[in-house]
């Protein structure tokens, strides 16, 4: 009886009908802050996932799932044995041998550019990035025709260098022109024809300029060797567990990293400020706390005859204790009930009828938003913890108080 009479006080004392006092305006003070707090934070996280998840899918449409690398140097050899590993993985959809280094890039016009070049054996690169949906101008061709090697190039670098299809550049490695420079001799350079340009949103680098994998070995000097193999799998989220397994059977001479080593710091930034947002957005839930603490230490002084009554009734402090734990779990329970409802439905509402717009310069229209039951469970859980907590001075405080001078004096 004792159990149920607690939490039909602690609703009598906080939501009384008999007048509106100072308490019972505190009360809802403390349950609109929690509301706004929770809704707050549900629509704010939701947005920073929906702005992780496009981010990430720029990135993942030029960067593989998992890349493996030499720790020993810049280049090592792409053996059978390696081919065979990688194909004997399930997991494995299409993997991608390719050589990366530094060049200038010069037109016929006498302008110059240092790019990023990286050479791509075409059939399985195409498999791996989303390149010939993104081609602006001509086509993915790497092919020799007429004695002269294909080349990709970046619609921003075609525009800055005044470029037109077919007209013919010429590349010179950093190595090569160290080499000229220490051998006093004139730097080797090799020309190629612009096939195509393409057009990707850069997140996080400038954009490579491809030529054909034989190609960039000649420019590079690495011979049979590749700088890396990229790996596209089933599922990206399977990376992890994939590249520990990677790492066992290759040994520590490899080097494997994930879509999300790839791109580490600016993946981190973006953590950082979710939950730094959360941080920050608590503040709001703790401003209402603070509100509870004041209303229910009110409840109590105000309550000290009654409180006396109950305990010499027989309610011991424990009992007591539970009546206010309650009402400020009370509290929690309705302000997350109302903040969860009210922070869901902004958010549905914005992923189908995307009512808050971008500007149009921007890669979508309208704010994103991604739901996670993850994020809205620890808020919610987070929200409601700080309420019980808030409860424990006032309840703390109700059964110190002694049954005969609280009857005596009041």
């Amino acid at each position: 009886m004792a159990m149920d009479t607690s939490g039909f006080i602690a609703r009598r004392y906080l939501f009384s009908r008999k007048y509106i006092s100072l308490i019972s305006t505190l009360t809802y003070i403390s349950i609109a802050g929690v509301t706004i707090g929770t809704a707050l934070l549900i629509v704010v996280l939701s947005v920073f996932n929906g702005f992780f998840d496009v981010v990430k899918s720029l990135l993942l449409s030029f960067d593989p799932d998992l890349r493996i690398e030499s720790n020993e140097g810049a280049t090592f050899t792409f053996s059978d044995e390696l081919n065979s590993d990688l194909s004997a993985i399930p997991e494995i959809t299409n993997f991608s041998p390719f050589v990366v280094g530094k060049a200038i890039l010069t037109s016929s016009e006498e302008e110059t550019q240092v790019v990023e070049v990286k050479g791509v054996d075409k059939e399985t690169f195409i498999k791996m990035v989303e390149i010939e949906q993104s081609i602006t101008s001509g086509v993915f061709d790497l092919e020799v025709r007429n004695r002269k090697p294909g080349i990709i190039i970046h619609e921003q670098l075609r525009n800055e260098l005044f470029l037109s299809m077919n007209d013919e550049v010429a590349l010179l490695s950093a190595a090569g022109m160290r080499k000229a420079l220490t051998q006093i001799t004139v730097p080797r350079s090799y020309r190629f024809d612009v096939r195509g340009a393409y057009l990707v949103q850069s997140v996080a680098s400038s954009p490579s300029v491809y030529v054909e994998l034989d190609a960039a070995r000649r420019l590079f000097n690495a011979r049979n060797q590749v700088s890396g193999i990229d790996i596209k799998l089933e599922n990206n989220l399977d990376a992890a567990a994939l590249k520990s397994e990677l790492e066992s059977r290759l040994g520590p001479e490899y080097k494997i990293s994930t879509w999300y080593d790839l791109q580490k710091p600016l993946y981190d930034v973006m953590y950082l400020e979710k939950w730094g947002a959360y941080v920050i957005l608590m503040i709001i839930v703790l401003v209402a706390v603070l509100n509870i603490i004041g209303s229910l230490t009110m409840i109590v002084i105000q309550k000290q005859r009654d409180i006396g009554i109950l305990m010499s009734m027989g309610y011991s402090k424990s009992k007591v204790k539970s009546i206010f734990r309650k009402q400020g779990l009370l509290i929690g329970l309705i302000g997350c009930g109302l903040g969860g409802t009210i922070g869901f439905l902004l958010c549905w509402l914005q992923l189908e009828f995307g009512v808050i717009k971008l500007s149009s310069a921007f890669i979508i229209d309208a704010y994103p938003v991604d739901i996670r039951l993850l994020d809205i469970s620890i808020i919610l859980m987070g929200s409601l913890l700080l309420c019980l907590a808030a409860s424990w001075f006032p309840s703390k405080r109700a059964s110190e108080i002694q049954p005969a001078e609280a009857v005596r004096y009041e």
